[in-house]
């Protein structure tokens, strides 16, 4: 069975269906949390997202980063190093240098995906146990020189108007601290306000980047430390800040999760063929590494017993 992609022209992680069709967790009956807090919580539902402390140590955060550097051939300590032009072309233009790490299978990645308190995280987010875990990168965002500018940017990765059952997540490997230097920022008053906001917008208006004039103000730029897992609703508008700091460098993994889909054998099939072979998702955001450095240098992951259910190897 062939798999349909439905993110060859927008944003997204094909790794995963594109919406759910089960709503994310809305404790109706007041059922218990089992790894958030109840302030966790309320944050969550009113800012549309949370972060979670430690989700994994900081020696694997930096252990995570290490290879990064290994792997995109920079050297932490040289910023000589960290200007090297693109290796492949990226279609959705506004990632165009904002860092992107086109690896996706390494061993390193996937243990930081089997983590059970990063697991334990969406199981409260989506109130199921039955998850997968997406299949997503890396980044190294550097600071801004002359010829190597990034404005920064704020979009939805699905267009809010179809009210997309869906959330996203990022793993410091680095603390991101400083304002000035690159890392996540989110309108969360624009996800509390977003039905109202669209009437003053036009019909003809982007539905991926919001026009944010007078809404400057709203930015929220969220501090993480390494090892910190910040979760967000699909439907908050997000990005990366331009990194303005003299010498930092913003690290960070891609990770999500959304529920099982087992119907979808060819989704499943696909999943644990690029876990195996170490292939990149393909979409309008994914290049992938010209290189091929994850089929010809790096052994294939070990997966933890979770880390089989996560992929879609096992069933839930």
């Amino acid at each position: 069975m062939e798999l349909k992609n439905e993110h060859l022209e927008i944003p997204g992680n094909p790794s995963v269906d594109k919406s759910s069709s089960y709503r994310l967790n809305h404790r109706e009956n007041g059922e218990p949390l089992k790894s958030l807090t109840e302030e966790q919580w309320s944050f969550w539902k009113e800012n549309g997202y949370v972060v979670i402390k430690q989700a994994i140590s900081r020696t694997q955060a930096e252990k995570t980063a290490a290879f990064l550097w290994e792997f995109e051939e920079k050297d932490s300590n040289d910023p000589a190093t960290w200007y090297a032009p693109a290796r492949a072309e990226m279609q959705m233009k506004e990632l165009i240098g904002t860092g992107m790490v086109e690896v996706y299978n390494h061993p390193l990645l996937w243990e930081n995906r089997q983590s059970p308190k990063i697991y334990e995280a969406f199981r409260d987010i989506w109130g199921r146990d039955e998850l997968w875990v997406t299949i997503d990168r890396a980044n190294l965002n550097f600071p801004i020189r002359p010829g190597h500018e990034q404005k920064g940017f704020i979009h939805w990765d699905y267009d809010p108007e179809t009210k997309p059952q869906n959330v996203q997540g990022v793993l410091a490997l680095a603390d991101q601290n400083d304002p000035n230097m690159g890392g996540f920022q989110c309108v969360p008053w624009l996800y509390r306000n977003y039905d109202t906001w669209k009437l003053t917008q036009p019909e003809d208006r982007n539905r991926f980047q919001p026009d944010m004039t007078g809404l400057e103000d709203e930015l929220v730029k969220v501090p993480l430390e390494a090892g910190d897992m910040l979760i967000f609703n699909s439907t908050l508008a997000h990005g990366i800040r331009p990194n303005r700091s003299e010498d930092k460098v913003r690290i960070a993994q891609y990770i999500s999760m959304m529920p099982a889909d087992p119907a979808n054998q060819a989704l499943i099939d696909w999943r644990v063929r690029s876990w195996s072979e170490r292939i990149a998702p393909e979409g309008y955001a994914f290049p992938g590494d010209p290189r091929r450095w994850e089929q010809t240098k790096y052994e294939r992951a070990e997966l933890s017993d979770l880390g089989r259910k996560l992929l879609g190897i096992d069933p839930w």
